[in-house]
Parts: structure tokens; C-alpha cells; sequence
């Protein structure tokens, strides 16, 4: 399960961050996909215009959770169980591609959201098993670019299409049109203080600052944390440049982010946030923390340099490490 949200900066820069949350570690590392690659995915094989970085492994074949493009086309996938339907067998004259490599598929041909939305009903989502879990994963995804155009992919059966998410933000199931709706809610939240009403002739004192918040839900569940994204994208204050928006974004993050333990599955296993990542779609930067040591970024750019000479996927590897900054070395005794 994964909270994933969109957010632009006051110098105009376009981000997309997400947590990767599951019960297994992925062993997912920062990974660049040359341009003009056959990939030999799980439903047939498919060919790649765009180089890109993301969060990927090499298997049987590359394969990505999310990253960002040379053109600045950033997607994440995320689980959508009980809602997704895919195609058992490929229809003629459509791609057939399994849903866990869709991922890779927009990285390496999408130019943007709007062409996206051109492509994607040439495309099939048909049922293979992702071998790495042994599942045929229920997923969808969202999709954003420089332009700040963002949208989701819901394979809910029949031709694909995508559907413009404004506010730019997206959990698990249900759906994005139910998680809409259901902001409606919670429409009464707010920043400020909440005046309080009078019982009879008695006045009960505020408590102060955050009663607008009261009634935010805390839980873990994609509807909470759906609503607990959208509520501190909406009123924190806005970042000005990358740095800041990072370090604003973590905030955000942190408040969807679970910890291992205390969101049990039915098989006893333990949903965990297993990474957080965050795509600047300007820079064409990908930058990624890991449970072991959040708080580390670790960062890879999309260089021209990168582009134009590596031929072959390239692994990053990631240091697992947590670091502890020890500010006065010279007073510690020997």
C-alpha cells in the first residue's frame, strides 16, 4: 500500500513523491534505462524511445515502481486491490503489456501527460504473475510532467484511459472518483482556529491553535491517508526552491509513512514503507530514502552525459546505512 502526491513550488518547479509501502523488501535501487531499448516484458516484448532513472531492479528483464523521464514524465504504481480488472489474453493490433511493466513502458515513450492520453488506448493490461512476488499485481498509477498536468490510470476493464486527478494526490483503493468524494467529508478542516459554540450558558474555553484539524484521521488505511495528504499539501506553507520542497515533501511523507509492525496483514506479515522517493520532473532528478536511514536522500540526475554515452541499464547501488552525525567528535573521550 502507498500514498503518492504531486506538488509545485513557488520558483515553478513540479515534483512527484511516493511512499512505497509492502511486506516484502523489493531490494528496489536507483536504476537508468538507456533510450532505444527492447525490453522482453512478462506479456511480450516492447521497444523504448526515452531514457529514464526510477526505482527498478533487473530480473528477468528491467523493471520500475516509479521514476522520471528525459522529457520530465514522472509515474508511480500503486496497489489497487479488489478493483483492478486486466485482460486474460491480448487482443490483435494492441500492445499487450502486464502491469508490472506499464511503469517502464510510459518512461520510455511517453512525452508527456497529454500524449499519454493519445498512446494509452493502444495499450492492453493483460494478467501475467509478477514473479518476484508470485501475484498478478493489482495496480494503478499516477502520472505527472513539467506542465504540472497530473493523472491516474485505473484498469477497471475495458479500454484504458486516463483521468485527471486535481488535487494530485492518490493512496489505494477504492477508486479516485470515490476518494473525491469522500473529501467531502472532511470539507470543514481546516488551519485556524475552530471558534467553539456556547451549551446553555456555558462557554467552553478553545484549546487553541489546530481544533481546525480535529477529526483529520490519523489511521493507516488509503482513506486516511489519502485525506492526511491532501489536507498538508493544501495548507503548508508553500516551498520556494528544490531544497525546500524536498524537505517539505518528507514532512508531508512522514505523515503517511508507516513503520514496520503496527499495520498487520491477514497472513501475519507487516505492511512497512520500505522507500520514499521523489522525482523532480524539471531537473530530471530522482532521489530516493530507504527505511534503514530515512533522512538520506540518495540521488541520481538524468544528465545529458548519462543519455548520450551509457548504452546498458545501470544499477545505482544504495547504501543501507543509517548515519548518525556527531556534532561534538572533539569533546567525545578516547
Amino acid at each position: 500500500m502507498c500514498t503518492s502526491l504531486t506538488y509545485t513550488n513557488q520558483d515553478g518547479g513540479h515534483f512527484l513523491a511516493r511512499t512505497m509501502d509492502f511486506n516484502i523488501d523489493f531490494g528496489a535501487r536507483i536504476m537508468f534505462m538507456p533510450r532505444n531499448r527492447t525490453v522482453h516484458g512478462d506479456a511480450g516484448d516492447f521497444t523504448t524511445k526515452y531514457g529514464f532513472i526510477g526505482a527498478g531492479r533487473q530480473l528477468s528483464h528491467e523493471m520500475f515502481t516509479d521514476g522520471v523521464n528525459e522529457h520530465g514524465v514522472g509515474i508511480a504504481t500503486l496497489y489497487f486491490p479488489d478493483h483492478a480488472v486486466y485482460e486474460q489474453q491480448a487482443t490483435k493490433n494492441k500492445l499487450a503489456l502486464s502491469p508490472q511493466d506499464f511503469v517502464a513502458w510510459v518512461l520510455g515513450n511517453a512525452h508527456s501527460v497529454a500524449e499519454l492520453r493519445e498512446q494509452v488506448g493502444q495499450v492492453q493490461l493483460v494478467s501475467r504473475t509478477a514473479a518476484l512476488i508470485n501475484v498478478i499485481p493489482p495496480l494503478h498509477f499516477i502520472i505527472s510532467d513539467p506542465t504540472g498536468a497530473t493523472a491516474v490510470l485505473e484498469p477497471t476493464g475495458g479500454e484504458l484511459h486516463l483521468i485527471d486527478d486535481p488535487v494530485g494526490v492518490m493512496a489505494n483503493s477504492p477508486d479516485l472518483r470515490w476518494h473525491l468524494q469522500n473529501l467531502s467529508t472532511y470539507g470543514m478542516l481546516t488551519n485556524t482556529e475552530r471558534p467553539l459554540q456556547a451549551f446553555g450558558d456555558y462557554q467552553p474555553e478553545t484549546q487553541g491553535p489546530g481544533t481546525g484539524a480535529v477529526g483529520l484521521p490519523g489511521d493507516y488505511t488509503s482513506v486516511s491517508r489519502f485525506m492526511r495528504a491532501n489536507f498538508l499539501k493544501h495548507f503548508t506553507e508553500v516551498a520556494k526552491d528544490t531544497p525546500a520542497t524536498l524537505n517539505l515533501l518528507k514532512f508531508i511523507l512522514n505523515a503517511v509513512t508507516i513503520p514496520k509492525g503496527v499495520k498487520q496483514t491477514a497472513d501475519g506479515q507487516s505492511d512497512y514503507t520500505e522507500y520514499r522517493s521523489y522525482m523532480d520532473l524539471d531537473a530530471r532528478t530522482y532521489s530516493i530514502e530507504l527505511y534503514e536511514n530515512p533522512g538520506d536522500l540518495q540521488q541520481v540526475i538524468l544528465t545529458d552525459d548519462l543519455l548520450d554515452h551509457v548504452t546498458e541499464p545501470t544499477e545505482f547501488p544504495l547504501n543501507h546505512t543509517p548515519h548518525v552525525h556527531v556534532l561534538n567528535n572533539e569533546y567525545a573521550s578516547n
